[in-house]
């Protein structure tokens, strides 16, 4: 049997593209809800209906788009194209999403829900692709891992020029109106256009710096439903990691996208938010040799494990030392533990989807990577719909939107910002341990098993 495997310029290639695809995806994660609820002023329920509906649409869209991209056959392969096409696309919107053009009333929301749901679209178009090369780069386990850290790497990069740099660039870059932390609209509209430059730069750069060494063309086969159903009925293990990684990474999201009302509404320093996520970067950056470093001794199922409990800790005690105790370099210094967990737990979910693609093709026979990847981005996507529905549910039984046109926050929705950006997170990534540890079975021999499958199998197609 002999693996393939990826060069170093293909994975520092690759990588680089994740650094676009987050800087719009950490923008549109992080601050839209802030920049819709408290710079345009548009109200809670309608965050809370649009986020749903949008997510009906993107069960449709994402497995379609993961078909159309297992369909692809161009020179440049079926992953490239899509990311370059999907990446300029992504950036249009982005822009137009955070630009309102003055508008007000009806307009606006139409205008909004139009460009919330083209930017899902985009993304898609860019993100599926994206993720799905993984396999397409090595057979060996060892290598694969390293292709996934190295792209984390440089995802958690992308989000991390977000979280650090937008609350000192954007007093920067606002004009006319702004909030009493010097925000506007002018502001956002400016950086996103500016992050959107920024993601075509970094998309061309993976384009060019990467190959598809072993792509399966199947075509002629069409969407549908039936077939969606059809590879989540036929690959269990699927099913399972699209649960536990949808609650983990709603945890997850509520702490990205309400840090912001934390810093800004609870403690009144924006700013502060920017050391925040620069010691969250190097816990971040720390939990990417998590793996490597522990996979001498310790299997991927033990390392996730132990990745997730570090995490739960790291909430249990930023809960403690930021809304109980109110001591935030405290906070700070424990959102390195778990930006540590955090970060490792993204790698290893990347590993797993690769080995899930492995598993379903060694289970039934056919691969279907594009679509398998697009479930990811979905369970990304539901994940963000629960992040909403708990924090703008929240805001609205506390009204947050009446409180900020008056411009003053009172105590119990201080608190209920705390709660939900510290103390929800750790409670949510408690059930994805449970439900991975009791359902997830791609470990031991049969990982053995599906890696020398598929091994033996591309030896074998390569021979004939």
């Amino acid at each position: 049997m002999n693996d393939y495997k990826s060069t170093w310029r293909e994975k520092i290639g690759y990588g680089i593209g994740a650094v676009g695809l987050d800087l719009s995806y950490g923008l549109f994660y992080s601050y839209l809800s802030y920049y819709l609820s408290s710079v345009l002023g548009l109200k809670e329920g309608f965050l809370l209906l649009l986020t749903p509906l949008a997510r009906i649409w993107d069960g449709i869209n994402d497995p379609m788009m993961g078909t159309i991209v297992d369909n692809t056959k161009t020179k440049m392969g079926k992953y490239r194209p899509w990311i370059l096409i999907g990446a300029v696309s992504n950036a249009v919107v982005l822009t137009l999403l955070f630009t309102s053009f003055g508008m007000s009333g009806t307009k606006l929301y139409i205008y909004i829900a139009v460009m919330y749901i083209l930017w899902g679209m985009t993304n898609t178009m860019a993100d599926i692709p994206y993720w799905s090369m993984v396999p397409s780069f090595t057979t060996d386990p060892s290598d694969r891992n390293l292709v996934a850290t190295v792209a984390r790497t440089f995802s958690g990069l992308g989000q991390g020029i977000i979280t650090v740099m937008t609350p000192i660039i954007l007093p920067l870059l606002s004009t006319g109106m702004t909030t009493d932390k010097g925000y506007s609209a002018s502001g956002f509209s400016k950086w996103a256009l500016i992050c959107a430059i920024a993601l075509v730069g970094f998309s061309l750069t993976c384009v060019l710096s990467t190959k598809e060494k072993h792509v399966v063309y199947k075509n002629n086969e069409k969407f549908s439903f039936k077939k969606m159903f059809k590879v989540l009925a036929k690959n269990d293990q699927l099913v399972v990691f699209i649960i536990f990684a949808m609650i983990s990474n709603a945890g997850w999201y509520l702490t990205s996208g309400t840090a912001v009302y934390y810093f800004t509404d609870v403690l009144g320093e924006p700013k502060s938010q920017s050391l925040f996520s620069t010691i969250g970067a190097i816990g971040s950056v720390l939990g990417l040799l998590v793996i490597p470093i522990l996979s001498k001794k310790m299997s991927k199922r033990s390392i996730y494990q132990f990745s997730m409990i570090m995490t739960i800790v790291g909430y249990v005690l930023m809960f403690i030392f930021g809304p109980v105790l109110k001591i935030t370099i405290a906070l700070d210094i424990c959102y390195i533990l778990a930006s540590i967990g955090i970060a490792s737990m993204f790698v290893a979910q990347t590993v797993f989807l690769a080995d899930i693609v492995d598993y379903g093709e060694y289970k039934s026979g056919e691969r279907n990577e594009s679509i398998t990847f697009s479930m990811k981005g979905f369970l990304q996507k539901l994940a963000y719909t629960i992040q909403t529905i708990i924090l703008f549910g929240g805001l609205g039984i506390m009204n947050y939107n009446e409180q900020v046109t008056t411009g003053t926050i009172n105590d119990s929705t201080k608190s209920a910002i705390g709660i939900i950006c510290f103390a929800v997170p750790p409670v949510l990534i408690l059930i994805s341990l449970i439900v991975f540890s009791l359902k997830f079975k791609i470990h031991g021999e049969l990982a053995d098993e599906v890696h020398n499958y598929i091994v033996d199998k591309r030896q074998t197609e390569n021979n004939n």
